[in-house]
């Protein structure tokens, strides 16, 4: 069974920086997209990036385009989330999640594996 666990998240104050690890397990076929959500209190989980082994693309939800970056290091299984110039509006709890499918999706709907989550808090 695919398991994933997320870790880097934290206290951090406006502009700065954190980042995100999401680590794969237990798989006998390696997931193709992996994808970064975020719930805030009180609001919807939505997508924030993905990335697809199948064809290297990637996305971004607009607000984090220029200031998040996703990336995946097959060796270790693991994808990052780079996350820069955080604003209080970042401050959620983020999740990953992984599916077999080939294109990269941000509807949650999408995801058959989900982590646990790790908490941003971005405040001075």
């Amino acid at each position: 069974q695919l398991q994933l666990v997320e870790s880097g998240g934290g206290l951090v104050q406006p502009g700065g920086s954190l980042r995100l690890s999401c680590a794969a397990s237990g798989f006998t076929l390696e997931p193709k997209i992996i994808g970064w959500f975020r719930q805030a209190p009180g609001k919807e989980r939505e997508g924030v990036s993905c990335i697809s082994s199948s064809n290297s693309s990637t996305n971004y939800l607009d607000s984090v385009k220029g200031r998040f970056t996703i990336s995946r290091d097959n060796a270790k299984n693991t994808v990052y989330l780079q996350m820069n110039n955080l604003k209080p509006e970042d401050t959620a709890v983020y999740y990953c999640a992984a599916d077999y499918s080939y294109w990269c999706s941000d509807s949650l709907y999408e995801y058959d594996y989900w982590g646990q989550g790790t908490q941003v808090t971005v405040s001075s």
